[in-house]
């Protein structure tokens, strides 16, 4: 019976995955975006899967540069909208035609509070959009098992997680935990949006020049 099970424990080591020297690490080729200009400044060259977290308070840009970045990101890969909080309203419909998402066709679809079980059916059909944008967590019945589930489901999908603000911290304990997983955390305030970018530091992107100016007081 010992034999067995020292048999059985040695076959499953020798089932585990090889690990890999950095040197080796080097020869591996990752899938990414080659985002230029203010893009490629805040965000590099981003892989085009994993998460993204984007956080901030209300009336602060928040919105209006999570619709810029949509609109960006469309010249790559259709982009699915799930707005929990606002839904179908004219306030969006206003939003969305201001950032030109009216004029990109089916590359970009809004989803009308949809519950998460459903967009998983969603996102389980064939060729359905690889970026997912949750707006918001807080409205999301997500919790931290729920998340590490949906992007163990969907390895090869973005999820781009839009949180409320506590400070200059996501609000709450599974949006905290989100950011430290998060490949790209970016966090808004004044209308401006900062993120840090492996190996060139900390950059931002205004999302209302004049009113990103005033609010931190670089009016000349």
């Amino acid at each position: 019976m010992v034999v067995k099970e020292r048999v059985k424990r040695r076959k499953a080591a020798n089932d585990l995955p090889r690990a890999k020297s950095a040197k080796e690490l080097q020869d591996v080729s990752f899938k990414v975006w080659p985002f230029t200009g203010d893009w490629l400044e805040l965000l590099g060259e981003p892989e085009t899967s994993g998460c993204w977290i984007i956080w901030g308070n209300s009336f602060n840009g928040k919105s209006s540069f999570v619709f810029q970045l949509c609109k960006y990101l469309t010249t790559f890969e259709k982009v699915l909208y799930n707005s929990l909080e606002e839904g179908y309203c004219k306030d969006t419909r206003d939003a969305l035609n201001k950032f030109g998402l009216d004029q990109v066709g089916n590359r970009f679809l809004l989803l009308n509070k949809e519950p998460m079980h459903d967009l998983i059916k969603r996102l389980s059909k064939h060729k359905s959009p690889n970026i997912v944008v949750i707006d918001s967590l807080q409205y999301a019945d997500l919790n931290l098992k729920a998340y590490r589930e949906l992007r163990a489901m969907f390895p090869k999908k973005l999820f781009i997680i839009i949180s409320h603000a506590e400070g200059k911290e996501p609000e709450g304990r599974v949006a905290k935990k989100i950011k430290y997983d998060a490949a790209k955390k970016i966090r808004i305030e004044g209308y401006r949006a900062f993120s840090q970018v492996r190996g060139k530091g900390s950059a931002h992107f205004d999302i209302w020049p004049e009113e990103a100016a005033k609010y931190w007081n670089e009016l000349q």
